[in-house]
């Protein structure tokens, strides 16, 4: 009990700190014990360990982010987890612009809303390559119109579907869009001095990028908190796939479309030749008469073929398949 100070010890403490005579510098060197700096208006609610659980679930969130969106968008797409950090809730969201994309979604049987946070950059991205754009344009943060509004509230619905997927192995979460919204003052879901946790995610479409925030309410989360606490959940090993996922991914593969081509010969003529073609003229190619021709499947060559018809319709019979093949294959 050497180390506990008397009444009197701690009135002539305070006497010396209140008269100049000792800093709180000094108490603080002098002391033998390690003082760790603790805010009491941002408790830590979520552990190290927990965070890091949440880590992994989005970074299976953003995996099959990058799958929707890339055949979405018809274009490279990728994803994956920039940080997870716990905040207070007004420090989120007034670190929002506005305009902004606000998705507020329930996660049944969880009782309370969480948001999901759309940059307006990655929004005018994903429409201008839905409305048959490049999505290469910088674009001005501007409100959306009623369109633009029904575009991305389709998307961001979809998000929400995939993110309640991503939680399958930890929880069944039931994840449902209740309302979109573009100003972070509107969307009081909790108190402004509430513990949020937020998973910020980086999306690369193309040569563009943008951010996607995920805003976890500590009151929303509290009920499964203890499921988190354990990495194992990601990281078991010899982990089987059973037969219906494999059954569901077969089917989901073959229902996916690839474009199909049929090299039939190329030719090189001079500008001057391509001035004089008249009706009749005939163009010699390169592909020999009796030579099967190249089939290329989504860029690759995979079969070779010959030309006939199919009623009143071209065609192409497959005679050989290729096990290897590429762009540049002859």
């Amino acid at each position: 009990m050497g180390d506990v100070l008397s009444q009197s010890e701690i009135d002539a403490l305070l006497n010396a700190i209140s008269q100049g005579s000792m800093d709180e510098e000094n108490i603080m060197m002098s002391s033998p014990h390690k003082v760790k700096v603790y805010d009491f208006r941002r408790p830590n609610k979520f552990s190290k360990g927990q965070l890091n659980s949440l880590f992994n679930i989005h970074e299976n969130f953003c995996r099959s982010l990058a799958t929707f969106l890339a055949g979405n968008m018809h274009t490279a797409v990728e994803s994956k987890v920039l940080s997870t950090e716990q905040v207070t809730y007004d420090e989120f969201t007034r670190s929002l612009p506005y305009p902004t994309i606000l998705g507020i979604f329930s996660m049944h049987p969880l009782e309370g809303t969480s948001l999901l946070e759309l940059s307006p950059s990655l929004a005018f991205i994903m429409i201008d390559r839905l409305l048959g754009g490049q999505g290469g344009d910088k674009f001005r943060n501007r409100d959306l119109t009623e369109i633009e509004r029904k575009i991305i509230h389709s998307r961001v619905t979809r998000i929400i579907k995939l993110l309640g997927e991503a939680w399958g192995e930890v929880f069944e979460l039931n994840t449902e869009l209740i309302d979109m919204e573009t100003n972070p003052q509107f969307t009081q879901i909790v108190a402004p001095n509430e513990i949020v946790v937020v998973i910020s995610m980086e999306v690369k479409i193309g040569d563009q990028t943008g951010r996607i925030n995920v805003c976890l309410p500590y009151i929303v989360m509290k009920p499964i908190l203890d499921k988190l606490n354990s990495l194992l959940l990601f990281f078991q090993e010899g982990k089987s796939i059973s037969q219906e996922d494999r059954e569901s991914i077969k089917t989901k593969i073959e229902w996916a479309k690839v474009p199909m081509k049929v090299t039939v010969g190329q030719a090189q003529i001079t500008v001057q030749d391509l001035i004089n073609l008249e009706y009749g003229d005939v163009i010699l190619l390169d592909q020999p008469i009796k030579d099967p021709l190249a089939v290329y499947v989504g860029g690759f060559k995979k079969f070779k073929g010959v030309p006939g018809f199919s009623g009143n319709r071209m065609a192409v019979k497959i005679t050989e398949v290729l096990t290897k093949g590429g762009d540049d294959d002859d």
